[in-house]
Formats: C-alpha cells, structure tokens, sequence
C-alpha cells in the first residue's frame, strides 16, 4: 500500500507525542471509512520492553487527541484509532523482526519459496531462522511477506 503525503505528515507530528509517552510509532494510516475521514494510528514498545499495557495505551490515545486538536491537519470530522500492531503483524522492518526473536516466523520469499521456522537472530540486513534443524539465514530484501505465527500451546 501506498503512503499518502497527509499520512507523512501526521507521522511528523505524532512521532515526538508518542515518544514522550515511552512509546514508538509504527504507522500512521489515513484512509476514508464511508464518507469519514480514519486516522489509524499504530504505537509499540520499544525494542526491549515486553508490550503496551490498557494505560499506556490510553495515555498516548490522548496525547494524539490533543495533539490533532491543536494542530488541526485534517480538514473535517475524522475517526481516530490508536492501537497496537497486534500478535501477527507484517514483519518489515528489521525492528520488528528483532522483537520476534524465539518466535516461530513464517516467510514467504520472492522466488515463490515458503520458510518457517523459530527466529534466532535479526539484524539490519537478514534474520536467521532454525528451519527444522538448519540455521537459515534469508536477506529482508528477499522476503516478500513475513509474519510471526501465534502459537497455541496446551499444558496438561
């Protein structure tokens, strides 16, 4: 998809709001849902922190607000959401990666090959996976999808 330049902006504006509340911005989405105008906004935690917790979430929801309000980029009503990428988010920056580290990753790669496999490693140019047993290490520029798998684990 696509970035629109109204959505640069508000990234410009929200990166340092969101920051101040000890988070990372990951996105900003601005799309239309019927005839309003939809500001998604994807906040994380910083590499090394665990997650976003319900207060975390609601303090930086806020900071956003208000900073929308004041500086009033969007001409009309809009919707606001702010949320967090989720458990199965695209893995497309090398950040995202290294927060998956022990995480089972299924890459699909731009040959038309399928990999999965517990990522061990990522750094700013390849990962490496424990592919049934073999250390295999893919370039992000040769993945064309990749996601964490959510793992359901059943302890008797």
């Amino acid at each position: 998809m696509a970035r629109s330049h109204q959505s640069d902006k508000l990234e410009a504006l929200l990166a340092g709001v969101v920051a101040e509340n000890g988070l990372e911005l990951d996105a900003v989405i601005d799309t239309k849902q019927g005839s309003m105008a939809l500001v998604r906004v994807i906040v994380d935690a910083p590499e090394g922190q665990s997650g976003v917790d319900s207060d975390q979430l609601a303090d930086v929801s806020r900071a956003v607000s208000k900073a929308l309000d004041v500086a009033d980029p969007i001409e009309g009503e809009y919707l606001l959401e702010v949320s967090t990428p989720g458990a199965d988010r695209e893995l497309t920056l090398p950040r995202h990666w290294r927060k998956q580290i022990g995480r089972l990753i299924r890459a699909k790669m731009r040959d038309g090959a399928t990999l999965q496999g517990r990522l061990l490693d990522a750094d700013e140019e390849q990962a490496t996976l424990d592919v049934d047993g073999v250390s295999t290490t893919i370039s992000y520029a040769n993945v064309k999808k990749a996601r964490p798998r959510v793992e359901l684990n059943s302890e008797e």
